[in-house]
């Protein structure tokens, strides 16, 4: 296994802004969709990485650290942790930008595991470079 981060850390996968629909009761986002769009910035390094089809098959150590608020503009940052034979791991890390920008707060981070997969949707070794 190898493990690699670097400049892809530094700038977001995604950016996102929560809509009032994805807030609940208590003021705060909802953890689902939190979780949805970790998991569709992990597919998109781990997709890269395994250049092909991939599927998430575990999410580890996932902490919610502060609530998302409504105002608040979500950037998700992703790197690469980990590469087995058909498996990549991919490091999480959700960060809101509060008060117009004037804060950052870490809000969640997590580990996503993902298998490559071949035309008949199996697993398949990753493609070493």
């Amino acid at each position: 296994m190898t493990t690699t981060t670097g400049a892809a850390e530094r700038d977001p996968i995604l950016r996102v802004v929560p809509r009032p629909g994805d807030i609940n009761a208590n003021g705060h986002i909802f953890g689902g969709w939190v979780l949805s769009q970790m998991d569709i910035a992990a597919g998109i390094v781990a997709a890269r990485e395994a250049e092909g089809a991939v599927a998430t098959v575990a999410i580890e150590a996932m902490e919610f650290i502060a609530p998302i608020l409504l105002q608040d503009l979500i950037s998700v940052y992703a790197h690469v942790e980990r590469v087995g034979r058909t498996s990549i791991a991919i490091r999480i890390r959700v960060v809101a930008s509060r008060d117009r920008g004037t804060r950052e707060v870490d809000v969640t981070s997590g580990l996503f595991t993902f298998v490559a997969l071949d035309e008949n949707h199996r697993p398949r070794p990753v493609k070493r470079g």
